[in-house]
């Protein structure tokens, strides 16, 4: 590919540990190096406006190319900022953490929190090329692992096939990292079915915001409590109070839910909430992009596979989703 000058976008983790992999590659080895400060509070306006300052410095013009490596923020806020820089440049996605590879990197999402509401801010652009490779996993902590792992199994409970027993069997200690490859390659599968169905999040692609609805209050609530959590770990939580709505509201298996639920109350832990708290959670959910006007709109299960979106639930049912999701299991 011809492009007159290529920028590489990392954060302080990635630069130290991922940049070395590839920094001798013919394509990027005379590269512009960018770097932004790593973690979801610093996926803002400022960071991005770096993002730019640097780009322009560095002579970048429309013919031009970006090279995001990193998560989920850096593939989201380096896609914001290539897609603005001039009204837009190319870019490519490199993810090196599993939350990016299945979720944050695929289906052209871009963007960056602001005023303390996730991704409020961006815009549709898609990547010329999505680069996956599994070696930058054997760095990656626990933690942000099985953040990834939640929307893998989102993408198992939206997925008509076994995949959902496969990700509720596979053996975390051992870390089998041949049948994760095969794993993700099916997760991405069932992602990229819905979103060329329905690029730019019209109808079905909602789909993939099962959990998210009270997924995002709970990551949004956490950021301003000052004791952020990580996206996957509150889109586990989400999933929780949202099969529980999907069980109330349209009969989805309350056997498969408990599995999933114990499954997530096993490795995720819970967010230490309590009744006090559930207004400003609604507060959180009005915000969703998803909703129309001033009714929160959900994505729900009949069965796995079989998606229920834009549903409309009660304050009532929603706290009561939380209830179940304190005491509940």
């Amino acid at each position: 590919m011809n492009f007159d000058k290529v920028f590489v976008l990392t954060d302080d983790n990635t630069y130290k540990c991922c940049l070395p992999v590839i920094k001798d590659v013919e394509s990027v080895k005379d590269a512009t190096v960018i770097t932004i400060p790593s973690g979801d509070d610093n996926k803002n306006l400022e960071s991005v406006s770096h993002v730019w300052q640097e780009l322009s410095r560095g002579g970048a013009t429309r013919h031009s190319l970006l090279v995001n490596v990193g998560g989920g923020v850096v593939t989201d806020l380096g896609g914001f900022a290539a897609g603005t820089f001039k009204r837009g440049i190319r870019y490519i996605n490199i993810p090196t953490t599993l939350l990016s590879m299945v979720d944050a990197s695929v289906g052209g999402k871009t963007g960056i929190n602001f005023e303390g509401l996730k991704n409020e801010i961006g815009v549709f652009c898609d990547p010329m090329r999505v680069i996956l490779d599994t070696q930058f996993l054997k760095t990656l902590d626990t933690n942000n692992f099985l953040s990834g792992y939640a929307e893998m199994l989102k993408h198992g409970l939206l997925s008509k096939s076994d995949m959902l027993d496969e990700l509720l069997a596979y053996d975390m200690d051992k870390m089998d990292l041949d049948l994760l490859d095969k794993m993700i390659k099916r997760s991405i599968g069932v992602k990229k079915s819905f979103v060329k169905r329905d690029p730019h999040e019209k109808n079905i692609r909602k789909a993939l915001n099962l959990g998210h609805t009270v997924g995002h209050a709970f990551e949004s609530f956490a950021m301003e409590q000052k004791s952020p959590v990580l996206h996957g770990y509150a889109v586990a939580w989400g999933i929780i109070c949202e099969l529980y709505l999907s069980v109330a509201y349209f009969k989805f298996p309350s056997e498969l839910m408990h599995r999933v639920v114990k499954f997530i109350t096993e490795h995720y832990g819970k967010m230490n909430i309590s009744c006090d708290d559930y207004e400003r959670l609604f507060e959180y959910m009005t915000h969703d992009k998803k909703n129309m006007g001033d009714k929160i709109q959900f994505t729900l299960l009949s069965n796995i596979g079989s998606v229920r979106i834009n549903r409309t639930i009660t304050k009532e049912q929603i706290f009561e989703s939380l209830d179940f999701y304190r005491d509940g299991q």
